[in-house]
């Protein structure tokens, strides 16, 4: 038995570890909107696209945890995908008038792919990412 078709990624989840500078980095520099807030330690954000929801660790965290890392089991990175190679010119652009390090606009694995890469506040690696 086959599983279900999927339609796309309806939210990603990231634990962060200050909820206000991250809602600041993902509304001001990446054009979420804050939809929902759960309380003190926990929001759902919203692009038009995907859903973020942003929450605080449940429990008391060692310094090696206290920022990603995507040579540990789990989330290695999140590509974001534009509609055109020219948008992900724009957004390195747009990262730079944000003063966010990035790297170079290069080609991707993906034949044609084009893609800048960023990080959160929290080093979650981060892509603008077009393919045809």
């Amino acid at each position: 038995m086959a599983g279900p078709t999927t339609l796309g990624v309806h939210h990603l989840r990231f634990t962060v570890s200050d909820l206000d500078r991250s809602i600041a980095f993902y509304t001001d520099v990446l054009g979420f909107e804050l939809r929902i807030r759960f309380g003190p330690n926990s929001v759902f954000l919203h692009d038009g696209t995907v859903g973020l929801g942003l929450n605080t660790p449940w429990h008391e965290l060692s310094p090696e945890e206290e920022r990603f890392d995507e040579a540990r089991v789990g989330l290695d990175h999140v590509g974001f995908r534009v509609a055109s190679a020219d948008d992900v010119h724009k957004a390195a652009e747009h990262l730079d008038a944000h003063g966010i390090a990035h790297s170079e606009v290069k080609p991707g694995r993906i034949p044609d792919s084009l893609l800048v890469v960023f990080r959160d506040p929290d080093n979650i690696q981060l892509e603008y990412y077009f393919t045809p």
